[in-house]
C-alpha cells in the first residue's frame, strides 16, 4: 500500500501528462480543444486511476469525446508510464465530470431564490405594522406606566 502523498503526486502527474498529450500529441479530431481534464484520483495501491474530464459543447460533443478518450486510452497509459517511471502503470478510467451540470443547477436554483426574494421585497415595500412599530416591552416602560397611574 502506498502512502497518500505518493498517490496524490502520481495523480497530479497523470493529470498533467494526459492534458499535455491531449493538447499536443493526439491527432484525433474528437479530442479537440474542448476537452478539459479536471481531476485525477489514484487508488491506494496505485493500480487504477480515474480521470475526470469536461467537454465544452452539446451531448454529441460529449459522446464523441468519450469515444475518442476510450480509443486513445492505450497511448495515454503508455505516456503516463513513460513519465512516471514506476513498475506498474495504473489503468486509466475516464469519467465525465458532473461538476459543470451541478454548478448550472445550483445557479438556476439561486436565480429562483433571488426572484422569490425580490417578489417578497416588492410586496412588503408599502406594508405597515399591524400594531406598534416595536411591540416588545422595555424595562423603562413599566416604570413610566406605574408613575402615570399614581
Amino acid at each position: 500500500m502506498a502512502d497518500n502523498a505518493r498517490a496524490k503526486r502520481l495523480a497530479d502527474l497523470i493529470r498533467e501528462v494526459i492534458a499535455q498529450k491531449l493538447q499536443r500529441g493526439i491527432k484525433d479530431p474528437r479530442l479537440g480543444t474542448h476537452v478539459t481534464i479536471t481531476d485525477t484520483r489514484v487508488t491506494g495501491d496505485l493500480r487504477e486511476a480515474t480521470v475526470f474530464y469536461t467537454v465544452y459543447g452539446d451531448d454529441e460533443d460529449r459522446a464523441s469525446a468519450a469515444a475518442g478518450l476510450e480509443s486513445a486510452k492505450g497511448i495515454l497509459r503508455s505516456e503516463v508510464g513513460r513519465a512516471a517511471g514506476i513498475k506498474f502503470t495504473p489503468t486509466l478510467t475516464f469519467v465525465a465530470d458532473a461538476l459543470p451540470d451541478t454548478a448550472r443547477t445550483i445557479e438556476d436554483l439561486l436565480d429562483k431564490a433571488r426572484a422569490s426574494d425580490q417578489q417578497v421585497r416588492e410586496a412588503s415595500s408599502g406594508a405597515t405594522y399591524a400594531g406598534e412599530a416595536d411591540p416588545y416591552r422595555k424595562p423603562g416602560d413599566e416604570d413610566e406606566k406605574d408613575a402615570a397611574a399614581e
